[in-house]
């Protein structure tokens, strides 16, 4: 099997897509480079926010289901989304700015080796900022160039995921076994682990956590994770691979934007397994307006009218804006 390239990106449930995008685009500075819905449920928003080019490996996204819960917290979940700036000067930056929009943070401190600060959105969706200082591991991409944060503090892509689990032995075995990660440092009951050429774009750090109930989705919860494989042969692979082991799996899905293979791999842990192509700069949207319109994949265009009748109408255009880049002393 070909190894996994590190993470393709995070999907999470925001209570607001409205909020949502004020939150990455104001004060994450990261750019929304798909405005679409979710290809099965087309009343839903999906927003992709990314590096400046929408890259592999650098984009969280988001549904807004309507009507859903607050999410509960516990076991059996992915339970926070690490997001990789360039250095530890950074994260002396991002203290000023989390403090300047009263983000709850928690300072920064050191893990397995990177300094880093957790932080959370209007949600409670849980995050950590990590730095990539002295990282040798996945490349990262590029700090979205037209955005509030300066370019040497901004966001540049994913990593590290969280999971908590109840059965670590089964998950480790499904790691390292079936996905090909490497078991790297142990610090109690928290594990880190790698794929790939490792780093912070291909680590996964596991908490082993027997006591809390079991986790319910909802909105302030990752609804699934996904890896990164090279087309769509690598993908007709892991398709074979994780059949043969007889993993709940969805077979091939065409995403347009990617290709993907979902696989349910531990009890509330939702696996995505997506190429690093085509992407996001296509027939629809320049690299000058990303983002700034309702994007649909060729399947959907037939149906635009009747979509955009279901979906709330918000403005996302930023390419006659400029935001001022704000330096913090």
């Amino acid at each position: 099997m070909n190894t996994l390239r590190g993470i393709h990106h995070v999907t999470a449930i925001t209570s607001s897509a409205e909020k949502n995008y004020a939150f990455f685009t104001n004060i994450l500075g990261m750019r929304l480079v798909k405005k679409t819905v979710n290809q099965d449920d087309i009343q839903t928003y999906h927003l992709f926010f990314a590096d400046d080019r929408g890259s592999a490996g650098t984009d969280m996204t988001f549904f807004d289901f309507p009507g859903i819960p607050k999410a509960v917290r516990g076991t059996n979940e992915i339970f926070k989304t690490g997001l990789r700036v360039p250095s530890d000067e950074a994260l002396d930056y991002w203290v000023k700015r989390f403090d300047k929009y009263n983000v709850t943070h928690s300072g920064i401190y050191e893990q397995f080796g990177r300094r880093v600060i957790d932080f959370q959105d209007f949600d409670e969706q849980l995050y950590q900022l990590v730095s990539d200082e002295s990282d040798t591991g996945v490349a990262p991409g590029i700090p979205w160039q037209k955005g509030p944060v300066p370019n040497e503090y901004g966001i540049r892509g994913l990593g590290p995921i969280f999971v908590r689990i109840a059965d670590f032995n089964f998950y480790r075995q499904v790691l390292e076994t079936v996905l090909g990660f490497r078991h790297v440092a142990t610090d109690g009951d928290v594990h880190l682990f790698e794929v790939g050429e490792g780093g912070n774009g291909g680590r996964m750090i596991v908490e082993h956590n027997a006591s809390m109930g079991q986790a319910q989705q909802g909105f302030g919860s990752v609804h699934h994770m996904a890896f990164r494989v090279k087309d769509r042969k690598e993908l007709e692979e892991w398709i074979a691979h994780m059949g043969s082991y007889r993993f709940p799996i969805s077979g091939y899905v065409d995403r347009f934007y990617f290709e993907s293979l979902y696989a349910n791999i531990a009890q509330g842990i939702l696996l995505e397994f997506a190429t690093d192509g085509p992407g996001f700069i296509d027939d629809e949207e320049p690299y000058e307006t990303l983002g700034e319109r309702l994007a649909l994949p060729p399947k959907f265009r037939n149906n635009r009218e009747e979509i955009e009748g279901l979906v709330r109408q918000f403005d996302t255009v930023r390419s006659t804006k400029t935001f001022a880049k704000e330096y913090l002393d």
